[in-house]
Protein backbone atom coordinates (compact mmCIF):
# COMPACT_ATOMS: atom_id res chain seq x y z
CA UNK A 1 0.00 0.00 0.00
CA UNK A 2 1.20 3.33 -0.54
CA UNK A 3 2.31 5.63 1.89
CA UNK A 4 1.44 9.44 1.40
CA UNK A 5 4.38 11.82 3.01
CA UNK A 6 4.04 15.13 4.60
CA UNK A 7 7.00 17.45 3.95
CA UNK A 8 10.08 16.53 6.24
CA UNK A 9 8.42 12.83 7.12
CA UNK A 10 10.66 9.98 6.30
CA UNK A 11 10.47 6.20 6.04
CA UNK A 12 11.98 2.99 5.68
CA UNK A 13 12.67 1.16 2.42
CA UNK A 14 13.66 -2.24 2.06
CA UNK A 15 17.30 -2.36 1.09
CA UNK A 16 17.09 -3.55 -2.40
CA UNK A 17 16.77 -1.92 -5.92
CA UNK A 18 14.70 0.79 -6.26
CA UNK A 19 13.53 4.07 -8.69
CA UNK A 20 13.16 7.32 -7.38
CA UNK A 21 11.10 9.11 -9.74
CA UNK A 22 9.89 12.88 -10.24
CA UNK A 23 6.56 13.30 -11.86
CA UNK A 24 5.10 16.49 -13.02
CA UNK A 25 1.78 17.41 -15.48
CA UNK A 26 3.11 19.08 -19.01
CA UNK A 27 1.44 21.49 -20.49
CA UNK A 28 1.19 24.97 -22.65
CA UNK A 29 2.99 27.50 -19.79
CA UNK A 30 4.62 25.16 -17.58
CA UNK A 31 7.96 25.20 -17.28
CA UNK A 32 10.04 22.17 -18.74
CA UNK A 33 12.16 20.90 -15.37
CA UNK A 34 15.25 18.13 -15.56
CA UNK A 35 16.54 15.99 -12.72
CA UNK A 36 19.84 14.70 -11.14
CA UNK A 37 21.15 12.65 -8.56
CA UNK A 38 23.29 13.73 -5.88
CA UNK A 39 25.73 11.17 -3.99
CA UNK A 40 26.36 12.69 -0.25
CA UNK A 41 28.91 11.48 1.63
CA UNK A 42 29.08 11.69 5.41
CA UNK A 43 30.13 15.23 5.69
CA UNK A 44 27.53 16.57 3.33
CA UNK A 45 29.44 16.95 0.36
CA UNK A 46 29.00 15.77 -2.91
CA UNK A 47 31.30 12.69 -3.50
CA UNK A 48 33.74 13.04 -6.16
CA UNK A 49 32.21 12.60 -9.66
CA UNK A 50 28.66 12.05 -7.60
CA UNK A 51 26.32 14.17 -10.06
CA UNK A 52 24.21 11.55 -11.86
CA UNK A 53 22.51 13.18 -15.39
CA UNK A 54 22.79 15.22 -18.17
CA UNK A 55 24.14 12.26 -19.28
CA UNK A 56 27.28 11.69 -17.12
CA UNK A 57 28.82 8.33 -16.53
CA UNK A 58 27.43 7.11 -13.51
CA UNK A 59 29.99 6.37 -10.64
CA UNK A 60 30.37 3.10 -8.61
CA UNK A 61 29.54 0.59 -11.21
CA UNK A 62 26.04 2.00 -12.28
CA UNK A 63 24.94 1.60 -8.77
CA UNK A 64 23.11 5.34 -9.18
CA UNK A 65 22.10 5.78 -12.72
CA UNK A 66 19.95 8.40 -14.50
CA UNK A 67 16.65 6.90 -16.32
CA UNK A 68 15.81 9.70 -18.27
CA UNK A 69 12.10 10.47 -19.08
CA UNK A 70 8.84 8.89 -20.14
CA UNK A 71 5.44 10.53 -20.46
CA UNK A 72 2.00 9.47 -20.57
CA UNK A 73 -1.09 11.24 -21.08
CA UNK A 74 -0.35 14.52 -19.48
CA UNK A 75 2.59 13.93 -16.94
CA UNK A 76 5.91 13.82 -17.54
CA UNK A 77 8.43 11.42 -15.27
CA UNK A 78 12.25 11.22 -14.62
CA UNK A 79 14.02 8.93 -12.53
CA UNK A 80 16.88 7.03 -10.99
CA UNK A 81 18.02 3.74 -10.95
CA UNK A 82 19.23 3.00 -7.10
CA UNK A 83 20.90 -0.80 -6.15
CA UNK A 84 20.75 0.07 -2.48
CA UNK A 85 22.90 -2.49 -1.88
CA UNK A 86 25.52 -1.59 -4.59
CA UNK A 87 25.67 2.25 -3.03
CA UNK A 88 29.32 2.58 -2.33
CA UNK A 89 29.95 2.90 1.32
CA UNK A 90 30.90 6.29 1.49
CA UNK A 91 27.87 7.50 0.43
CA UNK A 92 25.64 8.28 2.33
CA UNK A 93 22.44 9.61 0.81
CA UNK A 94 21.27 9.89 -2.92
CA UNK A 95 19.48 13.11 -3.41
CA UNK A 96 16.86 13.57 -5.88
CA UNK A 97 17.00 17.20 -7.57
CA UNK A 98 15.71 19.33 -10.45
CA UNK A 99 15.75 22.56 -11.93
CA UNK A 100 13.03 24.66 -13.82
CA UNK A 101 13.77 26.18 -16.88
CA UNK A 102 12.34 29.45 -18.16
CA UNK A 103 9.88 29.42 -15.10
CA UNK A 104 9.38 28.55 -11.27
CA UNK A 105 8.73 25.77 -9.74
CA UNK A 106 5.38 27.01 -8.91
CA UNK A 107 4.05 26.97 -12.59
CA UNK A 108 4.68 23.15 -12.34
CA UNK A 109 1.55 21.49 -11.32
CA UNK A 110 1.07 18.05 -9.83
CA UNK A 111 4.31 17.87 -8.67
CA UNK A 112 5.62 14.54 -7.08
CA UNK A 113 8.25 12.66 -6.25
CA UNK A 114 7.69 8.91 -5.39
CA UNK A 115 10.11 5.89 -4.72
CA UNK A 116 8.90 2.46 -5.93
CA UNK A 117 10.61 -1.14 -6.74
CA UNK A 118 12.87 -1.50 -9.53
CA UNK A 119 10.39 -1.92 -12.42
CA UNK A 120 8.01 0.16 -11.14
CA UNK A 121 5.02 -2.04 -10.41
CA UNK A 122 4.97 -1.41 -6.81
CA UNK A 123 5.12 2.46 -5.25
CA UNK A 124 6.31 2.52 -1.50
CA UNK A 125 6.11 5.97 -1.38
CA UNK A 126 4.89 9.17 -2.44
CA UNK A 127 5.08 12.99 -1.70
CA UNK A 128 2.77 15.31 -3.07
CA UNK A 129 4.99 19.13 -3.07
CA UNK A 130 2.07 21.71 -3.77
CA UNK A 131 3.70 24.55 -1.83
CA UNK A 132 6.44 25.94 -4.26
CA UNK A 133 6.18 29.25 -5.21
CA UNK A 134 9.37 31.22 -6.76
CA UNK A 135 11.82 28.47 -6.81
CA UNK A 136 13.93 27.49 -9.70
CA UNK A 137 15.71 24.49 -8.17
CA UNK A 138 14.29 22.01 -6.02
CA UNK A 139 15.52 19.25 -3.55
CA UNK A 140 12.27 16.63 -4.24
CA UNK A 141 13.77 13.97 -1.69
CA UNK A 142 16.68 11.85 -0.37
CA UNK A 143 17.59 8.20 0.42
CA UNK A 144 19.86 7.83 3.38
CA UNK A 145 21.47 5.24 5.47
CA UNK A 146 20.17 4.71 9.04
CA UNK A 147 21.34 1.93 11.20
CA UNK A 148 22.29 -0.66 8.48
CA UNK A 149 19.43 0.27 6.51
CA UNK A 150 18.10 2.89 4.51
CA UNK A 151 15.15 5.25 4.88
CA UNK A 152 13.40 8.08 2.28
CA UNK A 153 13.11 11.29 3.55
CA UNK A 154 10.48 14.05 1.77
CA UNK A 155 12.52 17.25 1.46
CA UNK A 156 10.45 19.43 -0.81
CA UNK A 157 13.08 22.17 -0.16
CA UNK A 158 13.17 24.71 -2.83
CA UNK A 159 15.47 27.62 -4.17
CA UNK A 160 14.85 30.41 -5.36
CA UNK A 161 18.33 31.24 -6.37
CA UNK A 162 18.53 28.56 -8.89
CA UNK A 163 21.25 26.45 -9.70
CA UNK A 164 23.72 28.35 -7.98
CA UNK A 165 21.99 28.83 -4.85
CA UNK A 166 20.97 24.62 -5.16
CA UNK A 167 25.11 24.05 -5.92
CA UNK A 168 26.38 26.32 -2.82
CA UNK A 169 23.91 24.33 -0.28
CA UNK A 170 25.54 20.83 -1.49
CA UNK A 171 29.53 21.94 -1.95
CA UNK A 172 29.58 22.61 -5.89
CA UNK A 173 30.49 24.45 -8.59
CA UNK A 174 27.56 25.19 -10.73
CA UNK A 175 28.62 24.14 -13.75
CA UNK A 176 28.52 20.92 -12.55
CA UNK A 177 24.51 20.71 -12.02
CA UNK A 178 23.23 19.37 -15.61
CA UNK A 179 21.51 20.90 -18.34
CA UNK A 180 18.53 19.24 -19.94
CA UNK A 181 19.33 16.31 -21.78
CA UNK A 182 19.98 16.53 -25.63
CA UNK A 183 17.74 13.41 -25.91
CA UNK A 184 14.77 14.32 -23.28
CA UNK A 185 11.85 14.17 -24.97
CA UNK A 186 9.85 17.34 -25.08
CA UNK A 187 6.03 17.48 -23.89
CA UNK A 188 3.43 17.34 -26.37
CA UNK A 189 3.15 20.95 -28.09
CA UNK A 190 -0.57 21.64 -27.18
CA UNK A 191 -2.33 25.18 -28.32
CA UNK A 192 -1.03 28.63 -26.62
CA UNK A 193 -3.86 29.68 -23.39
CA UNK A 194 -5.02 33.09 -23.12
CA UNK A 195 -3.03 35.61 -21.56
CA UNK A 196 -2.56 35.58 -17.92
CA UNK A 197 -3.42 38.69 -16.21
CA UNK A 198 -0.42 40.70 -15.12
CA UNK A 199 0.61 40.34 -11.68
CA UNK A 200 -0.33 43.12 -9.64
CA UNK A 201 2.83 44.90 -8.07
CA UNK A 202 4.44 44.68 -4.34
CA UNK A 203 2.41 46.21 -2.00
CA UNK A 204 4.48 48.35 0.94
CA UNK A 205 3.75 48.15 4.42
CA UNK A 206 4.88 51.33 6.66
CA UNK A 207 4.57 52.70 9.95
CA UNK A 208 1.60 55.30 8.10
CA UNK A 209 -0.09 52.16 6.25
CA UNK A 210 0.80 49.36 8.36
CA UNK A 211 -2.11 46.40 7.05
CA UNK A 212 -3.39 45.02 3.74
CA UNK A 213 -6.17 42.86 2.71
CA UNK A 214 -4.60 39.07 1.01
CA UNK A 215 -8.25 39.12 -0.23
CA UNK A 216 -8.39 42.39 -2.08
CA UNK A 217 -4.86 41.65 -3.59
CA UNK A 218 -6.33 38.35 -5.13
CA UNK A 219 -4.63 36.00 -2.19
CA UNK A 220 -7.54 34.14 -1.28
CA UNK A 221 -6.56 30.37 -2.27
CA UNK A 222 -3.16 28.46 -2.90
CA UNK A 223 0.05 28.72 -0.20
CA UNK A 224 1.61 32.18 1.30
CA UNK A 225 5.21 32.45 1.34
CA UNK A 226 6.52 33.95 4.62
CA UNK A 227 10.37 35.02 3.96
CA UNK A 228 12.94 36.64 6.20
CA UNK A 229 15.98 37.68 5.08
CA UNK A 230 18.77 39.62 6.90
CA UNK A 231 22.79 40.94 6.60
CA UNK A 232 24.61 40.23 9.41
CA UNK A 233 26.72 43.24 11.19
CA UNK A 234 30.38 43.12 9.48
CA UNK A 235 33.00 40.82 11.51
CA UNK A 236 35.23 43.30 13.38
CA UNK A 237 38.56 44.55 12.52
CA UNK A 238 41.89 45.52 13.70
CA UNK A 239 42.47 45.37 17.72
CA UNK A 240 38.86 44.74 18.11
CA UNK A 241 39.34 41.53 16.22
CA UNK A 242 42.42 40.52 18.08
CA UNK A 243 40.22 40.99 21.36
CA UNK A 244 37.15 39.75 20.78
CA UNK A 245 35.51 36.75 21.96
CA UNK A 246 34.36 34.54 19.53
CA UNK A 247 30.77 33.62 19.03
CA UNK A 248 28.77 31.09 16.95
CA UNK A 249 27.68 31.79 13.51
CA UNK A 250 24.18 33.98 14.22
CA UNK A 251 21.15 31.90 13.65
CA UNK A 252 17.66 33.52 13.52
CA UNK A 253 14.69 31.22 14.03
CA UNK A 254 11.72 32.04 11.51
CA UNK A 255 8.71 30.74 14.00
CA UNK A 256 4.20 31.58 14.06
CA UNK A 257 2.02 31.48 17.07
CA UNK A 258 -1.76 30.41 15.38
CA UNK A 259 -4.94 30.36 17.21
CA UNK A 260 -7.52 28.04 15.08
CA UNK A 261 -11.01 29.10 14.58
CA UNK A 262 -11.94 26.42 17.02
CA UNK A 263 -9.81 27.74 19.71
CA UNK A 264 -6.55 25.67 19.78
CA UNK A 265 -3.31 27.39 19.99
CA UNK A 266 -0.23 26.06 19.68
CA UNK A 267 3.62 27.51 17.80
CA UNK A 268 5.20 26.48 14.94
CA UNK A 269 9.27 26.69 15.75
CA UNK A 270 12.70 25.31 14.72
CA UNK A 271 12.88 24.83 18.78
CA UNK A 272 11.28 21.34 19.78
CA UNK A 273 11.11 20.12 16.09
CA UNK A 274 7.88 21.73 15.99
CA UNK A 275 7.83 22.34 12.52
CA UNK A 276 4.00 22.07 11.68
CA UNK A 277 2.08 20.52 8.79
CA UNK A 278 0.26 21.88 5.61
CA UNK A 279 -1.84 19.68 4.60
CA UNK A 280 -3.41 19.63 8.01
CA UNK A 281 -3.94 21.37 11.22
CA UNK A 282 -2.28 23.86 12.40
CA UNK A 283 -2.22 24.72 8.31
CA UNK A 284 1.52 26.01 9.11
CA UNK A 285 4.92 24.66 8.30
CA UNK A 286 8.29 25.84 8.56
CA UNK A 287 11.13 25.04 6.53
CA UNK A 288 14.60 24.17 7.42
CA UNK A 289 17.00 26.48 9.56
CA UNK A 290 19.33 28.88 7.50
CA UNK A 291 22.19 30.67 8.48
CA UNK A 292 23.08 33.45 5.84
CA UNK A 293 19.97 35.64 6.24
CA UNK A 294 20.48 35.79 1.76
CA UNK A 295 17.64 36.48 -0.65
CA UNK A 296 17.53 33.34 -1.82
CA UNK A 297 17.72 31.29 1.36
CA UNK A 298 16.80 32.95 4.48
CA UNK A 299 14.23 31.97 7.20
CA UNK A 300 10.74 30.59 5.24
CA UNK A 301 7.61 29.64 6.42
CA UNK A 302 4.72 28.48 4.58
CA UNK A 303 0.58 28.99 5.26
CA UNK A 304 -2.03 27.12 3.66
CA UNK A 305 -4.23 29.66 2.24
CA UNK A 306 -7.31 27.16 1.02
CA UNK A 307 -7.90 26.81 4.53
CA UNK A 308 -7.95 30.83 5.64
CA UNK A 309 -11.25 30.39 7.38
CA UNK A 310 -9.73 27.70 9.64
CA UNK A 311 -6.99 30.68 11.09
CA UNK A 312 -8.18 32.91 13.50
CA UNK A 313 -4.88 34.83 14.04
CA UNK A 314 -1.53 33.94 13.34
CA UNK A 315 1.64 35.83 14.26
CA UNK A 316 5.31 35.67 12.48
CA UNK A 317 7.67 36.06 15.17
CA UNK A 318 11.74 35.57 14.63
CA UNK A 319 13.91 34.93 17.21
CA UNK A 320 17.33 35.07 17.96
CA UNK A 321 18.61 30.97 18.51
CA UNK A 322 22.49 32.23 19.22
CA UNK A 323 25.12 34.54 17.73
CA UNK A 324 24.08 37.67 19.10
CA UNK A 325 22.32 39.37 21.83
CA UNK A 326 20.25 41.73 19.42
CA UNK A 327 18.97 42.21 16.53
CA UNK A 328 20.87 45.91 16.18
CA UNK A 329 22.36 46.20 12.35
CA UNK A 330 20.89 43.53 10.91
CA UNK A 331 19.31 44.96 8.19
CA UNK A 332 16.21 42.71 7.80
CA UNK A 333 13.16 42.50 5.36
CA UNK A 334 10.05 40.38 5.43
CA UNK A 335 8.51 39.34 2.40
CA UNK A 336 4.77 37.70 2.16
CA UNK A 337 4.07 36.05 -0.86
CA UNK A 338 1.02 34.19 -1.67
CA UNK A 339 0.71 32.01 -4.73
CA UNK A 340 -2.00 34.30 -6.27
CA UNK A 341 -1.80 38.20 -6.15
CA UNK A 342 0.37 40.74 -5.13
CA UNK A 343 3.22 40.04 -2.45
CA UNK A 344 3.47 42.12 0.55
CA UNK A 345 6.96 43.30 2.12
CA UNK A 346 8.25 45.93 4.88
CA UNK A 347 11.69 46.49 5.93
CA UNK A 348 12.46 46.20 10.23
CA UNK A 349 13.16 49.21 11.90
CA UNK A 350 16.41 49.72 13.31
CA UNK A 351 16.37 47.71 17.01
CA UNK A 352 18.02 50.43 19.61
CA UNK A 353 17.45 47.94 22.66
CA UNK A 354 18.70 44.47 23.77
CA UNK A 355 15.95 42.14 22.34
CA UNK A 356 16.39 38.64 21.18
CA UNK A 357 12.57 38.44 19.94
CA UNK A 358 10.67 40.22 17.28
CA UNK A 359 6.96 40.37 15.93
CA UNK A 360 6.73 40.13 12.34
CA UNK A 361 3.58 40.45 11.47
CA UNK A 362 -0.41 39.47 12.49
CA UNK A 363 -2.85 38.10 10.02
CA UNK A 364 -6.28 38.10 11.34
CA UNK A 365 -9.63 37.90 10.16
CA UNK A 366 -11.05 40.48 8.57
CA UNK A 367 -14.59 40.78 6.24
CA UNK A 368 -12.75 39.37 3.33
CA UNK A 369 -10.52 37.15 5.15
CA UNK A 370 -7.15 37.03 6.35
CA UNK A 371 -5.51 40.84 6.69
CA UNK A 372 -1.78 41.44 7.20
CA UNK A 373 -0.39 43.50 9.54
CA UNK A 374 3.03 44.84 10.22
CA UNK A 375 4.05 44.80 13.70
CA UNK A 376 7.85 45.00 13.57
CA UNK A 377 7.75 45.10 17.39
CA UNK A 378 10.67 44.59 19.39
CA UNK A 379 10.73 42.78 23.01
CA UNK A 380 12.82 42.50 26.18
CA UNK A 381 12.07 39.47 28.19
CA UNK A 382 12.00 39.89 32.06
CA UNK A 383 14.96 37.99 33.87
CA UNK A 384 13.66 34.05 33.89
CA UNK A 385 11.50 34.95 30.96
CA UNK A 386 11.77 33.08 27.39
CA UNK A 387 11.84 35.01 23.95
CA UNK A 388 8.47 32.90 23.60
CA UNK A 389 6.62 33.75 26.71
CA UNK A 390 7.69 37.19 26.24
CA UNK A 391 6.01 37.05 22.83
CA UNK A 392 3.03 35.25 24.52
CA UNK A 393 2.47 37.48 27.53
CA UNK A 394 2.30 40.92 24.73
CA UNK A 395 0.08 38.71 22.67
CA UNK A 396 -1.92 37.35 25.08
CA UNK A 397 -1.38 33.89 23.56
CA UNK A 398 -1.80 31.92 26.87
CA UNK A 399 0.43 28.86 25.88
CA UNK A 400 2.25 26.78 28.46
CA UNK A 401 6.44 27.14 27.91
CA UNK A 402 8.92 25.00 28.48
CA UNK A 403 12.23 25.00 27.73
CA UNK A 404 13.59 23.22 24.36
CA UNK A 405 16.73 22.50 21.87
CA UNK A 406 16.47 22.06 18.03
Amino acid sequence: MTVTMSKGANIPVPRTPVRLALHWRHGPGVPDAWTAALLMTADGRVAPGGVVGGGRPAPGGGAVRHEGRGAGGDRTTESVHVDLPAVPAHVERVVLVALAGSGTFGAVPGLDVTVTDAAGHRELARYESRDTTTETAFVAGELYRRQGGWKFRAVGQGYAGGAGALAAAHGLAPGLLPAPSATAAPPPARPAPPSAPARPSAVTLTKAAPSVSLAKQGATTGTLHVNLNWQAPPPPRGWFARNAVPRPPLDLDLGALYEMADGTKGVVQALGNAFGDLRRPPWIHLDGDDRTGAVEGGENLTVNLDHTRDFRRVLVFVTIYEGAAGFAGLHATVTLRPQHGAPVTFSLDECDVPSPVCALALLTQGPDGLVVHREARYLVPGRASSPQRALDEAYGWGLRWTPGRK
